[in-house]
């Protein structure tokens, strides 16, 4: 990842100048997700003190939102640890006894497909007819097959053809659609199944991805993206936990919540910092003489520090980078914010007071046979339901009740959060009445819904590499500002970690975990010399 590289030129040199004033270097971190409360733990074992945690919203967590539902914890945010075999965020949670009570349903080996792992997955059509069970594993293995193509390109260093526009949309429609349409022992109302079948997966994909269709995802760059090896576990008591256990050892007065940030200055000068200090009010003696940075707060406060690290989300940066930054960023750090991709996907849960699914059945995949020749899988606002892929059977139900939990991702996942809960829980009991056929299906008990696309914090779910972009994109995203060539300012002012900043493990909560580790091991190492504290260096 990005490197911690220090201008050797600097006529400022925090070693030793850190040391002729004596004092803790000053450092706030923006916000109190994975990554920032990571970043903080791993400064504050690490002899750190003068650490500040600026938080926009009133709850530390950032994407993981458990909620209380009776005897069980309903994710709204983050759900699952991928993999196990050294994933720092499996490692905390089966330390700390949080996968104790984990079934085999909550533990799933290979790739998972949102809830969906054990049982049959019930494929049913707007006619209201299941697609029989044989048919659907004939075209999952047709398109687990292609499936494993798109990882060829950027693995293998295979050669994109200009015919796929660099889309994995793109790409899989055309060949699946081939292989399917050359099938000389299909029926043309299988064939027209499957076609419909592949529209049905590919928005799955999409909600998995957190794209707003899989014709934006990077075909080239797909296969960067990295699996650990081992299992895929749900905590059963919340992931919140996991957020607990990084917080407990940070001391209140660290953590400032319901603290959004305005604006950072950046390479300021003393008259700078003074300036900015000026506006805030404070006072002479709250006001060190010289901060290479200040962070402007929504309410007016101002804190000149040497150095602040950036946990916001790729959707809060689009949005907010060209008011964020003063100076504003560099030009190349610009694009490859807006080069990267970032969409929501949402979590619809139903709870029933009985359920009208089988025993067997662990989900409810809706396929609109229509659909079957669509080349573009986007929707007006008044049909943004055709984008929920598939209702999935939360087990065991011991502990969660009848419940069912729905995926719907992209712009139509903005249309949805802007839906009152009767509209959505009347519009979802018709979508399955009509895909069962069974229209004695009474109303959900109860609805709760993310709404993480219009969380003005997060905008967004997490983010992934859109046709256009690279890995470089996010090596450039996760640099340090400023830049280390040819500036003779103090390194490490801006730093930059949450899940976007990680190249192999973009849009994963060890991959927050580990940025945010990455970054504060980079002050670490700036300043092992001054503290004769020792570098701990992130598992990666």
């Amino acid at each position: 990842m990005q490197s911690c590289e220090i201008s050797s030129d600097s006529t400022d040199d925090p070693l030793s100048s850190g040391l002729r004033r004596h004092r803790q270097p000053r450092i706030v971190v923006i916000g109190a997700g994975l990554a920032g409360l990571a970043a903080t733990k791993t400064l504050l074992e690490n002899g750190f003190t003068n650490v500040t945690v600026l938080e926009a919203s009133d709850l530390i967590g950032g994407r993981v939102q458990s909620i209380q539902h009776g005897k069980s914890t309903l994710e709204l945010g983050a759900t699952w640890i991928h993999g196990a075999n050294g994933n720092p965020i499996y490692h905390l949670a089966e330390d700390n006894g949080l996968l104790v009570h984990t079934t085999e349903e909550e533990r799933s080996v290979g790739r998972i497909s949102l809830y969906a792992k054990n049982g049959v997955a019930h494929y049913q059509t707007n006619n209201g007819k299941r697609i029989p069970k044989d048919l659907v594993e004939e075209f999952s293995d047709l398109y687990n097959e292609v499936y494993e193509l798109t990882q060829e390109f950027f693995q293998n260093g295979k050669p994109v053809g200009a015919e796929s526009q660099n889309s994995v949309g793109i790409f899989t429609r055309d060949v699946v659609r081939k292989k399917i349409m050359f099938d000389p022992y299909d029926s043309e109302s299988t064939k027209k199944l499957k076609l419909s079948m592949l529209q049905q997966y590919l928005k799955v994909e999409s909600c998995e991805s957190s794209s707003p269709s899989m014709d934006e995802v990077s075909l080239s760059e797909f296969g960067e993206w990295t699996e650990i090896p081992g299992a895929h576990h749900v905590i059963p008591t919340g992931f919140i936990k996991v957020v607990d256990i990084l917080a407990q050892d940070i001391p209140s007065r660290v953590l400032r919540l319901s603290k959004p940030v305005r604006r950072i200055h950046w390479n300021c000068s003393s008259h700078d910092a003074e300036e900015i200090t000026d506006q805030a009010d404070h006072n002479q003696d709250q006001r060190p003489s010289a901060a290479p940075v200040c962070v402007e707060c929504e309410d007016g406060e101002c804190l000149p520090v040497d150095h602040v690290i950036i946990t916001a989300s790729l959707g809060v940066l689009k949005k907010a980078h060209e008011t964020l930054f003063s100076p504003g960023l560099p030009p190349d750090k610009e694009q490859a914010i807006q080069k990267l991709g970032i969409s929501t996907t949402d979590k619809i849960f139903l709870e029933f007071e009985e359920p009208f699914w089988s025993p067997e059945c662990n989900s409810i995949q809706f396929v609109w046979e229509d659909e079957a020749q669509l080349e573009s899988l986007a929707y007006p606002e008044e049909l943004w339901y055709r984008k929920i892929c598939s209702f999935d059977v939360l087990y065991p139900p011991e502990r969660y009740g009848h419940m069912l939990s729905g995926w719907i991702c992209g712009e139509e996942a903005l249309y949805m959060e802007r839906c009152d809960d009767e509209t959505v829980a009347e519009i979802c009991t018709e979508l399955l009445r009509q895909f069962t056929g069974n229209q004695n299906i009474p109303k959900p008990r109860r609805i709760l819904r993310s709404s993480w696309g219009s969380n003005p914090y997060i905008r967004g779910s997490y983010s992934f590499t859109r046709v256009g972009s690279s890995g470089r994109d996010v090596e450039k995203l996760a640099e340090p500002l400023p830049y280390t060539k040819n500036t003779k300012a103090p390194p490490l002012q801006v730093l930059f970690a949450g899940e976007a900043t990680h190249r192999k493990y973009y849009s994963t909560t060890h991959g927050a975990l580990l940025s945010g580790q990455r970054e504060a091991n980079c002050l670490i190492k700036l300043y092992q010399y001054s503290f004769g504290a020792e570098t701990t260096k992130p598992n990666i």
